[in-house]
């Protein structure tokens, strides 16, 4: 649920259900799942555990919701790029690759949440658990398609390495341990879909 307007003046004029989601991907993002109980989202929210209840059976079914929500903003950002470069896979990637890196800044405290997410829920079957799987297998379905459809030799190939690298440079950006991380991802992945693109890209030629 990204949002350029923030808390608390918009708090009062959304509806219960945003209410909660709202003050839940705060809490979230910030102090982590666990840690989070339902009371303190519901004064977040400005309203009451009972409530909550009603619009969500179980916190984990809120959890699910708000990264369901947050797929969501990922999975727009694939059909922007498919929009905005009408049959030019490779513009299309590499503006996959700019709206990750854009994004480093804003998660250089707390972390990509699904990596997050998946750190403090180790049961497979914990329902937001599910929706993360389910939405990181459907977004490498997607980039190998526009690798195949860019030409791209071995587009699962291709589209494994840019995966790594995108989610390496969250991570390094995380710990600090990368400057100009925003930069050097899109020049990576701009040198992974050339190479890959290259006649030589799959093999190189023997020599003697």
């Amino acid at each position: 649920m990204a949002s350029t307007t923030r808390r608390p003046g918009r708090v009062a004029k959304l509806p219960p259900r945003e209410r909660i989601l709202d003050a839940a991907e705060e809490l979230f993002q910030s102090e982590g799942i666990r840690r989070v109980g339902v009371q303190a989202i519901a004064e977040r929210a400005e309203t009451t555990k009972m409530a909550i209840y009603r619009h969500f059976e179980t916190k984990d079914a809120l959890v699910a919701e708000w990264l369901r929500i947050l797929a969501a903003d990922y999975q727009a950002a694939f059909d922007r790029v498919q929009t905005e470069y009408p049959g030019r896979p490779r513009e299309q990637i590499l503006g996959l690759a700019r709206f990750i890196a854009e994004g480093l800044p804003s998660i250089s405290h707390r972390g990509c949440p699904f990596i997050n997410s998946l750190a403090e829920l180790p049961d497979r079957s914990h329902p937001a658990r599910e929706v993360i799987e389910k939405h990181k297998a459907h977004q490498t379905r997607r980039l190998v398609a526009m690798c195949a459809e860019a030409g791209l030799p071995d587009p699962e190939q291709a589209a494994a390495e840019i995966t790594f690298v995108l989610e390496g440079a969250q991570v390094s950006t995380q710990n600090g341990s990368i400057d100009q991380a925003g930069d050097r991802l899109m020049r990576i992945v701009e040198g992974i879909v050339d190479r890959h693109h290259s006649p030589l890209g799959a093999s190189r030629p023997t020599t003697g």
